[in-house]
């Protein structure tokens, strides 16, 4: 039954001031954010003045701001709890959305006119949960990404005066609603106050010891299975060996693959869930435009024509935005072995971010450049009001601040270039100054490898058998493929180049940058940071070299 008295807003992650605009730009109709202090997120790139900014430019196009108070509080967060609320009435966001009681106790007592919002962290998966947030005065309840869409509808029947908000698109974390410790166990960063590691998309190796403390090589069967222990080792810390237990439930697999509902959207609309949430605050400015794009027209599709309504189309859109492939997650209850991704945590896409037009000028655009571009190239401008996308193929590159002529165009120069209208040779100038606005997302398609393809064919076969079109058979033949791709590729790296310093940082986060060379322990890097802290010289192979 479609209830479309209720109609389902979209809501975007805005991790930066340009990601909030570029959300709203395609088609958000509301944005969550927040600033360092006291959100779960303390690498947000707001600032106080980016969220005043930021609020005004989403009013000024009609899209609501809702900004995150979302930590557990520990003592020493209390004192700040005062000037915090203070700030937050003064720039009037549209709600706050809180996790902790004792916050919520102290907002509703020092600023009632805030609208406030129970946040996925508080674990609401019932509607006697929601009920009890309400009885408290939550205006909204995000409800915990386990939620079912059979308790989803039974949590909409019987909480009518309240607005309920589901995930629909963005990353899955492994634990109970984000509620992780792996981050303080593996790098010393609390996720629960915001400064999660991702340790569980870190590769692992399993390891398999006899319990009398000997190592062999056998081969598992339900006969012996009892004989061993077993432990995982993570890449960056060969030796390092921590067990992995087991219940009558069976053993926590790590990486899952990336929330997407789009499939079963219908299903959310019908029943007017009032907002559907996009996870993604550290995501690019890529993936916060075509995800709003996408959705942006499926939802509006839907209303409009809510009987010859398909996703096929709109799965097409996220299918160029880098994901661990795509899962339905706990759409239909209980995870599936489909939901994980057991051979590979990258984000794979077979487009990417090739730049952002930065100027709109009488005859050409300004674009700046995020990715390598080579003759040849063929780049796809994506309007956020038109659905008309503009294709070009380039064969050389013109300079923006020089006007030199070059063959090809580096990112990490962070260059801007020309793109002559001229270009265009089927599109009318005013169409292209009339659509084509500043922070207009361009992508271009993007050569991958052999491992990234069979990863690809994988995932998607996997999402298949999620919604009952897949094939088993076939699922194991692509997985075996995938295997035998990477198998090829590790043999190819007969050496690891060393990575010193910020530019070689294996991106983990663990309390700065250590430095790993294929040969080292984790102790050694241990012993380089702390070199490296000071200042010191290391010697690496009979050379000497500055520990910065």
């Amino acid at each position: 039954m479609s209830n479309q008295s209720r109609r389902s807003e979209l809501l975007m992650p805005a991790g930066s001031l340009e990601k909030l605009k570029v959300a709203v730009l395609y088609g958000a109709d509301a944005v969550y954010m927040g600033t360092p202090d006291l959100s779960l997120r303390v690498k947000s790139q707001m600032s106080l003045d980016d969220v005043v900014e930021g609020i005004d430019f989403a009013h000024e196009h009609g899209v609501r701001v809702y900004l995150t108070l979302n930590l557990f509080s520990h003592n020493k967060d209390i004192d700040k709890l005062p000037e915090y609320v203070d700030t937050v009435r003064k720039v009037r966001p549209d709600g706050l959305i809180v996790a902790d009681p004792g916050v919520f106790m102290f907002v509703r007592e020092h600023a009632p006119e805030l609208d406030l919002h129970v946040s996925t962290q508080a674990n609401v998966c019932s509607w006697q949960s929601v009920k009890f947030w309400q009885s408290i005065g939550a205006k909204l309840v995000v409800l915990g990404r386990e939620v079912s869409y059979e308790e989803l509808t039974e949590i909409r029947a019987k909480c009518q005066d309240i607005k309920i908000e589901a995930f629909v698109h963005g990353s899955m974390c492994m634990t109970y609603s984000g509620r992780c410790l792996l981050s303080n166990f593996m790098a010393e960063r609390g996720a629960n106050q915001g400064a999660c590691a991702n340790s569980c998309r870190w590769k692992y190796k399993v390891h398999m010891k006899l319990k009398d403390g000997t190592v062999k090589e056998l081969k598992l069967t339900e006969e012996n299975l009892e004989m061993f222990d077993f432990f995982l080792e993570e890449d960056m810390r060969p030796g390092e060996l921590m067990e992995i237990q087991e219940d009558e439930r069976g053993s926590y697999i790590l990486n899952s693959r990336d929330l997407c509902i789009m499939p079963k959207l219908e299903d959310y609309l019908k029943i007017g869930v009032d907002s559907l949430k996009v996870e993604g605050r550290g995501k690019s400015p890529y993936y916060a435009g075509l995800v709003a794009r996408a959705y942006r027209m499926a939802i509006d599709d839907w209303y409009k024509d809510p009987e010859n309504w398909s996703a096929e189309e709109y799965m097409k859109e996220l299918a160029t935005i880098p994901n661990r492939g795509y899962t339905l997650a706990f759409h239909d209850g209980r995870l599936t072995n489909y939901a994980h991704g057991y051979d590979s945590n990258t984000n794979v896409s077979d487009w990417e971010f090739a730049g952002m037009i930065e100027e709109v000028e009488d005859d050409a655009f300004i674009m700046s450049v995020k990715n390598r571009m080579l003759p040849g190239d063929v780049i796809e401008i994506v309007p956020p009001r038109s659905r008309q996308t503009i294709f070009i193929r380039m064969y050389e590159f013109i300079d923006a601040a020089t006007g030199k002529v070059g063959e090809a165009v580096h990112a990490n120069t962070h260059p801007r270039i020309r793109l002559p209208f001229s270009l265009f040779e089927q599109e009318d100038p005013e169409f292209l100054k009339r659509e084509i606005l500043p922070m207009t997302i361009v992508r271009k398609e993007k050569a991958l490898s052999e491992d990234e393809w069979q990863r690809l064919k994988l995932d998607q076969e996997g999402h298949k058998i999620e919604m009952g079109k897949g094939n088993e058979e076939r699922y194991d033949a692509k997985r075996e493929a995938l295997q035998t791709a990477l198998d090829d590729r590790q043999k190819e790296r007969s050496f690891r180049t060393p990575r010193v310093g910020t530019k070689g940082c294996c991106g983990r986060g663990c309390n700065g940058c250590l430095i790993f060379w294929h040969d080292e322990s984790y102790a050694k890097a241990r012993e380089i940071l702390a070199k490296r802290k000071q200042g010191e010289m290391l010697e690496k192979d009979g050379k000497t070299i500055a520990a910065e």
